[in-house]
């Protein structure tokens, strides 16, 4: 009787082991399933209407955990950490996009699992990142834009050198974004956003200096509210905050810079080692649905870089968020410079705004 009953417990403790061992691999393959239907989306906050996201979470089953970022650089240190894993997709601007691709962080597109990807306009595809659109997915273009009020300015604004007339003193408000910002004196000089001629970048310089007396502002977000609010009468946009102040107030002027505009692309790509490569594809093809598409550009108010979606846009935005017809005015992208360039930039740009008094 007491060797069946060790028998009795040998078997007992076997079976024992074997339901632990059952229920850990339905849990494991539960929560691989659960990972699963989640994709870590890595960009801007506020890029897409919430209707996009609740639509795609309720037409694929996946779950969206959206993380934002402030600046495309931070975004750079944490995929660089991650060694091209931790998020499904990012969607970041160009000039960072090519420095993640020469990195090895970025995956090649598999098109098969993109059916709309015949949507794109082709105008914004085989770009200066990415010339053989092997891994991204463009999502809203810009240009610099200049504005002003022409009740409250007394010359007429036509392109950059306009903005250096001492009759705007202390009235201009501009972007944070030093090389858009240095650049408009390079293009008044004649010269290209990305020269890494440093003689070239410190005349440069030395004229943005000139242009201080005029500058009342320094400010990246909200820069529109300071316009309509009458804190600023003319200033240096973004796109969507150019859309934003011509919307609200259609007397306002908007002008194409004369000497050339700084040109950039958004774009979406899934990093090398994205822990779920499906939902990132799955989004992607979501977005490029033509009428999807143009609720993103609705509400992001850059230009519509899928050519299906515009059809779909208000008539009130269409102008505005698409690319005017014969639209042939100088652009040029802004591109990535050497490193002393680069220096030269930031020494010029501190210099600025020490003499704005930002």
């Amino acid at each position: 009787m007491k060797k069946n009953k060790f028998v009795v417990l040998a078997l007992a403790g076997v079976v024992a082991l074997f339901l632990v061992l059952l229920i850990g691999i339905q849990a494991g393959g539960s929560r691989e399933g659960k990972a699963k239907k989640q994709l870590t989306l890595y960009t801007w906050a506020e890029i897409f209407p919430r209707e996009i996201l609740d639509g795609f979470e309720k037409e694929t089953g996946y779950t969206i955990n959206y993380v934002n970022f402030d600046e495309d650089e931070t975004m750079m240190t944490k995929l660089q950490t991650a060694g091209g894993g931790d998020y499904d997709l990012i969607i970041a601007d160009d000039y960072i996009i090519e420095t993640a691709i020469v990195e090895g962080l970025v995956r090649k597109l598999d098109k098969t699992k993109l059916p709309n990807y015949r949507n794109i306009n082709p105008i914004y595809q085989q770009q200066f990142y990415d010339p053989e659109d092997a891994y991204t997915v463009p999502y809203g273009a810009g240009v610099v834009t200049l504005a002003y009020d022409p009740r409250k300015v007394s010359v007429k604004i036509r392109g950059y050198a306009d903005l250096w007339d001492p009759s705007l003193k202390d009235k201009i408000g501009i972007m944070g974004n030093f090389r858009v910002i240095n650049g408009m004196a390079l293009k008044v000089l004649g010269q290209s956003y990305n020269t890494n001629d440093i003689t070239v970048i410190r005349q440069a310089g030395e004229k943005l200096l000139g242009l201080a007396p005029n500058i009342r502002l320094i400010r990246d977000t909200g820069l529109e509210d300071e316009f309509l609010s009458g804190e600023i009468a003319a200033g240096v946009f973004y796109t969507d905050q150019a859309t934003t102040v011509k919307l609200e107030r259609p007397e306002l002027e908007l002008v194409f810079p004369a000497e050339g505009i700084g040109f950039g692309i958004m774009a979406g790509f899934i990093p090398s080692n994205a822990p779920n490569a499906d939902a990132a594809y799955a989004f992607l093809n979501y977005i490029l649905d033509a009428q999807n598409g143009a609720a993103c550009f609705e509400h992001l108010l850059y230009y519509s870089t899928y050519a299906a979606s515009d059809p779909y846009i208000s008539d009130e935005l269409r102008p505005f968020l698409t690319l005017p017809e014969g639209f042939n005015i100088d652009m040029e992208m802004i591109q990535n410079i050497n490193e002393a360039a680069e220096e030269e930039h930031n020494r010029i740009w501190t210099a600025f705004k020490e003499r704005s008094g930002k």
